[in-house]
């Protein structure tokens, strides 16, 4: 297929820039594939769009504040994401601009508090520079703490690009280092939240668990490649970024006990249903495993572990959206956010859902 057969047209003002007052107060377009039945509701009314016996499957990856402004000795501004630790104690991390800086170079960012010093830039197999460079990070004043608590200590948190904090203001960055991480986030690793995730707030949880709906958790450290472009117009040539993931025991069990009482087993976001279908086996079985995935999943694709998708409204042209036209189709996807976009529902990762069955 071509990518220009993902594209749609989205007004500006509905990308959200800031979530909703409430975590389940976001608005929630469902979607029956079987009986074609559309509805319009709310993310706190998902215990009544489910049956007991269903599963939810959660990502319980947590987001690092891993984004660190600095200034060279000069006064230029220089941008970090770190992203992950190497064997040599470094990090890697996306640097902008990349190509100005010197190895050995030092930044001081977080107004002096830290120090980030350029180690050296990797090759990629054709010897040209990669975006990115290993980095060192320390504090004078803190010498004893590791990377990953320097960072939470003075990060910001890794917004997408399209939303926008002119003035990351103490007020905002509260908000987002409380907004932009799920309530169940354990495991961190991630430089992008698992947005589906962002609705469930610990009353929903539990009103779910009353009702007899299950839950369990997979991970996935969500990678800046998720917010790669897909530059061509054959889709199949598009290289799909690798993140990587554990599936344990308790999930595959979870999964099978769910399977044997007839319930749905229903992925809560994109980056779930990657970890899943990586690991399924044809018949759809399952087995513990911890690993990286390239997984692109276009529309002909058979799922084998997943029956439900909650997931929120997608960039055009994106393999995201491919992956839930793969799950409802092209056709019916695209109506929906027709739908949603005539509805002024809010799109993209502080946006509004989807529940697809």
């Amino acid at each position: 297929m071509k990518l220009s057969d993902f594209q749609y047209d989205l007004p500006a003002e509905l990308i959200a820039q800031h979530p909703a007052p409430e975590r389940e107060a976001a608005r929630l377009l469902s979607f029956d594939s079987k009986s074609g039945r559309r509805q319009d509701s709310h993310i706190f009314a998902l215990a009544d769009l489910l049956v007991p016996g269903d599963l939810l499957v959660f990502n319980d990856t947590r987001v690092l504040p891993a984004r660190l402004v600095g200034r060279r000795s000069r006064g230029g501004r220089v941008e970090f994401l770190f992203i992950e630790p190497t064997a040599a104690g470094r990090w890697t991390a996306l640097v902008k601009p990349a190509k100005k800086l010197k190895p050995h170079e030092v930044i001081t960012c977080a107004e002096g508090a830290l120090e980030v010093t350029l180690e050296e830039r990797p090759l990629d197999e054709a010897g040209r520079p990669l975006p990115v460079w290993e980095v060192s990070l320390g504090s004078r004043d803190q010498p004893d703490l590791e990377t990953r608590a320097l960072l939470e200590a003075h990060g910001q948190m890794p917004l997408p690009p399209y939303i926008e904090r002119a003035d990351p203001t103490a007020l905002i960055q509260a908000e987002d280092r409380e907004r932009y991480q799920t309530v169940f986030a354990a495991v961190p690793g991630a430089v992008a939240a698992p947005t589906a995730g962002l609705h469930f707030s610990p009353a929903l949880l539990d009103r779910l668990a009353q009702r007899g709906i299950e839950r369990t958790s997979v991970t996935l450290h969500v990678g800046p490649g998720t917010f790669r472009p897909v530059t061509v117009e054959n889709i199949i040539d598009h290289q799909m970024h690798s993140e990587r993931f554990h599936l344990g025991a308790r999930a595959v069990a979870d999964i099978a006990a769910c399977r044997r009482r007839k319930g749905r087993v229903v992925a809560v976001g994109t980056t779930t249903v990657r970890v899943l279908e990586s690991c399924a086996a044809p018949d759809g079985s399952l087995t513990p495993q911890s690993s990286s995935t390239s997984i692109f999943i276009t529309p002909g694709y058979k799922f084998r572990a997943v029956d439900g998708l909650l997931t929120n409204f997608h960039l055009p042209g994106s393999t995201l959206l491919m992956l839930v036209a793969a799950f409802i189709g092209r056709d019916p996807i695209l109506d929906l956010y027709r739908h949603a976009i005539a509805e002024r529902y809010r799109f993209f990762s502080y946006g509004d859902a989807q529940l697809l069955l």
